[in-house]
């Protein structure tokens, strides 16, 4: 069988080792030890790295006993560097080694719709760079584990997110949403809550099966002994307004997301009657001991507005 021939690491990675190899060894010699290469080869290396970051300034500095030490911007590209080294361009970096504050921001693809706005205004006013990205909740855990983002915002359930600390912003309780012809607003409920076995016979929006709205409704419906006449499933609530709209006579159960984004004003909304209340959270997400100047700004931003909005409802 062929030997598979080592794999050749772009520049800037070799560079970056050198440089890591530096830190943790604390001398030059020391890591010209580890890598197997000659004390010179570190230092152009490490020479190369500064300057391929911008004007060359240092990322090391000698400390007491000629010990090498971190300088502030070497300390910003050395935390980064527990970041998986696909993720770590040239560009990337230069992000890391920048004294531009800047935020790496994940949202779910709903509360994108509803939070994005303020929450670049917030950044826009602090002159915070921002990189945005979107997702399910498996994704976004995933990103702010490998820190690949600075503040995470979805909605529970979570999966296992170990290495990431989180904040609930609000719980949300769960109501039914219809469509402008709903039989169920016949005579009108005036805010009366709807049973779930009033839903029985009614044409019904459900979430996908896999989602986990959609596995809460069929128990609910199946503990209640109710059977719904289901006209269409959706993933998003970036989905939901429009269908409900086009089945006239249909409606939903989703949670309330009135504190963070009013709902259209053609659509019914009741309180949703069951045994068993159940919540969804609004949940915070950032790498554990990572919470930056940046994202502790924007997070406190979005926490006063979800207060006011909840005090508001």
């Amino acid at each position: 069988m062929r030997a598979v021939p080592p794999r050749k690491l772009p520049r800037h990675l070799i560079w970056l080792e050198a440089f890591v190899a530096a830190v943790e060894a604390g001398s030059l010699e020391g890591a010209a030890e580890h890598l197997g290469v000659a004390r010179s080869v570190v230092s152009e290396h490490l020479r190369a790295l500064e300057q391929s970051l911008g004007d060359g300034e240092p990322l090391l500095e000698r400390g007491p006993g000629r010990k090498l030490q971190l300088t502030p911007r070497g300390r910003r590209l050395y935390a980064g560097t527990q970041t998986p080294l696909h993720q770590l361009n040239l560009k990337r970096l230069r992000d890391l080694t920048s004294t531009e504050p800047s935020l790496r921001l994940g949202l779910n693809h709903t509360l994108s719709n509803m939070l994005l706005g303020d929450i670049a205004r917030d950044a826009a006013q602090a002159s915070i760079k921002l990189e945005i990205g979107f997702g399910g909740p498996f994704e976004l855990v995933r990103e702010a584990q490998t820190r690949q983002r600075d503040l995470v915002v979805g909605f529970t359930p979570l999966p296992p997110h170990r290495g990431v600390e989180a904040e609930s912003l609000l719980s949300l309780p769960f109501v039914v949403l219809a469509g402008p012809d709903s039989a169920l607003n016949h005579p009108p409920r005036s805010g009366k809550a709807v049973h779930v076995s009033e839903l029985e016979g009614e044409p019904f929006v459900d979430w996908l099966q896999d989602d986990p709205y959609g596995g809460a409704n069929s128990a609910r419906f199946t503990n209640h002994e109710v059977t719904v006449r289901e006209v269409a499933r959706v993933e998003s609530f970036l989905h939901l307004f429009d269908v409900l709209r086009a089945f006239r006579q249909a409606c939903a159960i989703t949670p309330d997301l009135r504190p963070v984004h009013p709902f259209p004003p053609d659509l019914h909304v009741w309180p949703l009657q069951e045994e068993h209340s159940q919540v969804v959270e609004v949940v915070a997400l950032w790498p554990s001991g990572a919470l930056s100047a940046e994202a502790r700004l924007v997070l406190k931003g979005l926490k006063q507005r979800l207060t006011q909005r909840r005090k508001s409802e």
